[in-house]
């Protein structure tokens, strides 16, 4: 029974965290959410700030373009089945995500734009034994705020770069024999470049580089063994918002039909291990639950986009998308707060062209994680009740996207 708390513990910390870099939300426009992302070399608006701000440059240079909008993030419930007691499912959760663009008119080879967005983040509640020992509840919010120059050094080539303002909070809470309740926050920095290349005037070709952001997490923390609140004090941990890299082309056939494939590239192997520290300070007979590094290991992973727009005589443009998606999370760190496998995106949506400077679009995207069973005896780091076999089923995300565009 002691190494059966004793892990549940440790899996209680590496919950609080591992979402921070697993889960993020690359859709971050409506163009984009109707192409499951495939919106990287093929950029027409304020989007292409965040998307590709090499694309900037090819923009209208009398214009300036403004996008607003915002997205609902509905995550069905996790399913894990073994037996009684040890079933059980998450919480449901309904998410609004704004976003904003802006795009300057040109100043001479220049351009500017700047964009906030919610690049990441997640909300997962357990009320069910034992999933509740491992993560009662976990919030984490990201905000970017990315500002970017580019500057055209030909007719057919562009270069970019900006920074990334990050502002990051989250909340942890388990609740068993052994209970965490944890809240933090930080502003970090990072950087990302972009390159921009037309061979001809239908094909594009680019990439995209975001850099590895550490989210240095300081809070407060509250630990307690049964009703004995053991600690109560200062608590910091690291972990990496992974570098990632983009390679992208598209192809217009008569101004009407494009068709973009994407591959994405993110370094999800910086996340070697996650360590609390709690200010210097001993938390008793604590330690050997809260106080251990715990190895992480998270594997690089590829992401293949495709997303195909067609105009239409109708003011409407319609688009779609697909996508393949791996998980960066190996089986032997597959726990109650990462249930995450690898998915498959489809998506869809419209733009209409409400007046000459005025449109507004819909998109919608599914998000289907695999399910997976995992054989009793498997080697599942610090979760003891996992090891005992079971599966994990549903999840994955519902997201509905309305979007205005201006341009003046």
């Amino acid at each position: 029974m002691e190494r059966l708390v004793k892990g549940i513990a440790l899996s209680a910390v590496v919950s609080s965290v591992v979402m921070a870099g697993g889960y993020k939300i690359p859709e971050q426009s409506l163009n984009s959410m109707a192409k499951s992302g495939a919106n990287v070399a093929y950029t027409t608006g304020a989007d292409a700030n965040y998307d590709n701000p090499a694309n900037m440059s090819f923009l209208d240079a009398s214009k300036s373009y403004v996008e607003g909008g915002v997205t609902l993030v509905h995550l069905p419930s996790n399913v894990y089945t073994l037996i009684d007691p040890y079933s059980g499912k998450s919480e449901v959760e309904n998410i609004p995500i704004p976003f904003f663009h802006y795009v300057s008119e040109a100043m001479g080879d220049f351009r500017w734009g700047v964009s906030m967005v919610v690049p990441g983040g997640l909300t997962k509640r357990w009320e069910s034994q034992p999933q509740k020992s491992f993560v009662e509840e976990f919030t984490l919010k990201v905000i970017e705020v990315n500002p970017n120059i580019s500057y055209k050094l030909a007719d057919n080539f562009s270069i970019a770069g900006g920074l990334r303002l990050i502002y990051s909070e989250g909340i942890v809470k388990s609740t068993g024999r052994i209970s965490r309740d944890m809240e933090g926050d930080t502003f970090e920095f990072g950087y990302n470049l972009a390159m921009m290349y037309k061979p001809t005037p239908d094909i594009n070709l680019a990439v995209t580089y975001r850099s590895n952001i550490d989210l240095d997490q300081e809070g407060n923390a509250k630990l307690s063994s049964g009703a004995n609140v053991v600690y109560d004090g200062d608590a910091t941990v690291s972990v990496p918002l992974p570098a990632s890299l983009n390679l992208a082309i598209s192809k217009t056939w008569q101004k009407r039909f494009t068709l973009e494939f994407n591959y994405e590239r993110t370094f999800w192997s910086s996340y070697e291990n996650l360590d609390f520290e709690y200010g210097g300070a001993s938390i008793g007979g604590l330690t050997p639950f809260f106080d251990t590094p715990i190895p992480k290991n998270w594997k690089d992973t590829n992401t293949f986009r495709l997303g195909a727009t067609v105009k239409m005589d109708n003011k409407i443009t319609a688009m779609m998308g697909f996508a393949i998606d791996e998980s960066p999370v190996p089986a032997n760190t597959l726990g109650f707060e990462t249930p995450d496998t690898d998915a498959k995106l489809f998506s869809m949506g419209f733009n209409y062209q409400q007046t000459e400077n005025l449109s507004w679009g819909v998109a919608f995207l599914y998000d289907s994680k695999e399910a997976i069973k995992i054989e009793p005896g498997s080697t599942i780091t610090n979760n003891p009740v996992l090891a005992n076999g079971g599966s994990f089923s549903g999840g994955g995300a519902y997201l509905t996207t309305v979007g205005i565009l201006y341009e003046f």
